[in-house]
């Protein structure tokens, strides 16, 4: 488990800005101890924890990169087309024969290059004659449609960084070299649970003035899309004593504790007060919206976050607070969310020294990829978060934004 000292997180200031707080993770955690050899059926989105350079070419040999016939350079035609026999035939998962003097191989894309052979006219581009002859067209540079052994990457290059989280095309990459294991970096465990009398477990019995649960399963799998082994808690009452054992008990086996709810100043609000009994808490009153009170601390050198209770605010401070947290004790190399550019429809006005993240879907217009303002406002819609499909970030120096202007939008696949 990670073990970090209590007063790691600490910070001074009123409202803590997004970028120093994604820094002060970055900064102040490190990656969890633990490799473990992983069949590649298995290793998408895990963290590969050593660096892997390839054990042979890519590709393993030279090829054809396109169906056509094959010839030495030193034979290609300069002023004027000239007319070669066809000596063979090579396909795809075929060994070719030696390539004679003044002749051309017919072969397709993939197969291997006849030993003497560098260049390859595409098929489209040659004639035939009536002798059975092909008809090669002057102009071609040497080297042409050949695809040389290591082209893509050298034996012994560098082949995926250590901290690489692997997406599909890595796993690809490793098996295009011939593994059948990683090393990779064990997968970080979570505590998640709720905190609130407001709120219950769907299908339980609910008073007239309770909600069903909804964050500890939005929370759960923002967790497992980002690999990590879940522990679901369940929901805890507001009463400090309990609370306090519960988030040390919670320590236990656990990377990270992860909670929603009660961390604002109300007073019955016992999070931060049962963390400070069994830990030490700085409480990151968060200079965004929505999710201003956001909190985190260490118990007993296992990290905790507090999210707020509202959905959305849930949503978009997991993005900016948890993940980092997650990549950086997974050893993952840093993964910057970067707004792409797009026009606004809408219109609407901010709080300077304040980031805010507006819910919205990106929309293609004649003019480009334009984003639409969700109608309504307010932390707890659930359904704009399903009836969107990103956030438009609007920086810490923005105060209005008008139909027309350049504006950052966030699509929510890229969050995890």
């Amino acid at each position: 488990m990670a073990q970090l000292s209590d007063d790691c997180f600490a910070f001074g200031g009123a409202l803590m800005p997004v970028d120093e707080a994604v820094a002060l993770i970055a900064a102040r955690i490190s990656p969890v101890a633990g490799v473990e050899r992983v069949a590649l059926h298995d290793a998408d989105n895990r963290v590969l924890a050593h660096a892997l350079h390839a054990p042979l070419p890519l590709p393993l040999f030279s090829n054809s990169a396109v169906d056509g016939y094959a010839l030495r350079s030193a034979d290609l035609p300069h002023d004027a087309a000239r007319a070669f026999p066809v000596a063979g035939r090579v396909q795809a998962g075929s060994a070719a024969a030696p390539i004679a003097p003044d002749t051309v191989m017919r072969i397709f894309t993939g197969a291997p290059m006849p030993q003497g052979a560098d260049t390859v006219f595409m098929q489209e581009d040659v004639e035939h004659d009536a002798d059975g002859r092909v008809i090669l067209p002057a102009g071609l540079r040497a080297g042409a449609n050949m695809r040389p052994a290591g082209e893509d990457i050298a034996q012994g290059a560098l082949a995926l960084q250590a901290g690489q989280r692997l997406r599909p095309q890595h796993v690809a990459l490793a098996a295009a070299l011939g593994l059948t294991h990683l090393d990779l970096r064990r997968r970080i465990r979570v505590a998640v649970f709720s905190t609130g009398n407001e709120v219950v477990a769907p299908g339980a019995p609910r008073d007239s003035a309770q909600l069903y649960d909804s964050n500890r399963f939005m929370l759960a799998g923002l967790l497992r899309r980002l690999g990590c082994d879940v522990s679901d808690l369940g929901i805890l009452r507001d009463d400090r004593a309990a609370l306090s054992v519960a988030l040390e008990g919670a320590t236990q086996g656990h990377d990270l504790v992860l909670t929603s709810g009660g961390v604002s100043t109300g007073e019955e609000d016992h999070v931060r007060a049962s963390i400070e009994a069994a830990g030490s808490l700085v409480l990151w009153r968060m200079a965004i919206k929505p999710g201003r009170p956001v909190a985190m601390g260490v118990i007993y050198g296992t990290p905790f976050i507090g999210l707020p209770g509202n959905p959305v605010a849930s949503f978009v401070t997991f993005a900016y607070v948890v993940r980092p947290v997650i990549l950086a004790l997974a050893g993952a190399s840093p993964e910057p969310l970067v707004a792409l550019p797009v026009r606004a429809d809408f219109s609407y006005k901010k709080k300077k020294g304040r980031r805010e993240y507006v819910r919205a879907s990106l929309k293609i217009s004649t003019e480009g990829p334009v984003a639409q303002k969700f109608p309504r406002e307010g932390a707890g819609l659930l359904s704009s978060l399903c009836e969107t499909n990103g956030l438009v970030e609007l920086g810490e120096d923005i105060e209005r934004v008008a139909p027309g202007d350049s504006v950052g939008f966030l699509p929510y696949a890229a969050l995890v």
